[in-house]
């Protein structure tokens, strides 16, 4: 079976096809995901060569291990948690402060935004919750990336993470009124 019939395939078609042995077609898998898991990386990370040799290490360790994947369980969330870990485990290494770079709508409400663009353009709202995710707790940060940012759904989450669904829930909510708050925080700081 050629790459071109494979688009059609789920994830874990795929994985089932390589761990019967065709081996060539886990390149599928790379397409698919290695832009998102980029994605996910900038989160984390700022340099591009450090996200790169991190993507590269997330898919070699899957492919090492995808004889113990279990292909009734979504593949997008194990290779996630793989990622997860790799990028947690560079983060301890290089004792750096991640990056985080996200969309305004996807954190604020409609009303909240607008009241705020009264007072700042849209380039400096992004910046400064920039800095509210960066200065967010990692445990609240990493579900708002998953979820609004990666497009995961609650199940998926707490496969990454490995925490109970309805944790994932609490988290998305408090993290996001954390980050008003830190929000208010630096744009009354800001305009004093």
């Amino acid at each position: 079976m050629g790459l071109n019939s494979s688009i059609k395939l789920t994830d874990e078609d795929i994985v089932r096809l390589v761990q019967s042995g065709n081996i060539e077609i886990f390149g599928e898998i790379v397409n698919r995901y290695e832009e998102k898991i980029k994605r996910y990386g900038r989160k984390f990370l700022s340099g591009t060569e450090d996200i790169e040799d991190i993507v590269q290490d997330t898919f070699i360790k899957a492919y090492e291990n995808i004889q113990e994947f279990d292909a009734k369980r979504r593949f997008s969330s194990w290779l996630y948690r793989i990622a997860h870990n790799e990028f947690i485990n560079a983060l301890k290494k290089q004792k750096k402060k991640p990056l985080s770079i996200f969309e305004l709508d996807t954190i604020l409400p409609y009303h909240f935004e607008k009241e705020m663009q009264q007072e700042m353009d849209r380039g400096e709202i992004i910046k400064a919750l920039d800095k509210c995710l960066d200065n967010l707790d990692l445990k609240y940060r990493e579900p708002i990336i998953l979820y609004y940012l990666e497009g995961l759904d609650y199940k998926e989450i707490a496969d990454v993470l490995r925490i109970p669904i309805s944790t994932v829930g609490i988290r998305l909510k408090r993290g996001k009124n954390k980050i008003k708050f830190i929000y208010n925080k630096l744009i009354h700081k800001t305009y004093e």
